[in-house]
């Protein structure tokens, strides 16, 4: 419950930010394009696992309305639609050489107000921005891999292996910051991002062994945008 409410607390923090922009001067610029880069991921666990980052892609669309100027900032809203690899790679310290890593593959969107500051002349000039917003995601599949010496029995904690999915949509904030360099043929800009999950994908009930099973990453972004209207 405590999730939920920061969750729709930090939703409404965004859409003031944004609402408030429209007391400057006004702009109307729609740009679209695609963007692609590299999650580093882990899963916050309780009981808690030691991981190592698990590397995985993410490729999408981007469009981005920017709606007003307010003062030196340019206001506006950044919405996405990104497949993305997630999952977790467990760190095994002993002598075994055992390995084990789970990747999981989602739809994700987030829900960005999107902050810049900078040279404002749409053909040319650099911008630095602020990205940040909730996300959604929904679950598409996973796939386990470990060695073949891996034995589960001699895990600490082994209920997370061969265990399905339970929850498959996903809530939580995602932040980043970046530069947009402006030019004739269009945006070309580069992120870095966060995001923290505050949904589990294992059901943690009373019942249940795992109290929390949430993703979180840092991603690496670029992305070219070109402006369908201004």
């Amino acid at each position: 419950m405590k999730r939920l409410v920061f969750f729709f607390t930090f939703i409404g923090l965004c859409a003031s930010m944004t609402c408030r922009a429209q007391l400057d001067e006004e702009r109307h610029t729609f740009a679209v394009g695609f963007n692609g880069g590299l999650n580093m991921s882990s899963v916050n666990f309780d009981p808690k696992i030691k991981q190592n980052k698990q590397n995985g892609m993410s490729a999408g669309a981007t469009l981005r309305y920017i709606t007003e100027k307010y003062f030196s900032m340019i206001c506006g809203v950044q919405v996405e639609v990104n497949y993305s690899q997630r999952g977790w790679n467990e760190k095994i310290e002993d002598e075994s050489g055992m390995t084990y890593s789970r990747s999981m593959n989602y739809i994700e969107i987030p829900f960005m107000a999107h902050l810049a500051f900078g040279k404002d002349d749409p053909k040319k000039g650099m911008q630095f921005f602020i990205n940040a917003g909730p996300q959604f995601s929904f679950f598409l599949s996973d796939k386990e891999k470990m060695s073949e010496n891996f034995d589960t029995s001699k895990r600490v904690v082994n209920e997370q292996y061969g265990k399905a999915v339970d929850n498959k949509f996903e809530y939580g904030i995602v932040g980043g910051a970046g530069f947009d360099l402006n030019t004739k043929l269009g945006h070309f800009i580069l992120e870095g991002r966060y995001f923290y999950g505050l949904a589990d994908f294992f059901s943690n009930d009373r019942k249940d062994y795992f109290g929390r099973s949430a993703h979180s990453y840092i991603g690496v972004r670029a992305a070219y945008l070109f402006d369908i209207f201004k």
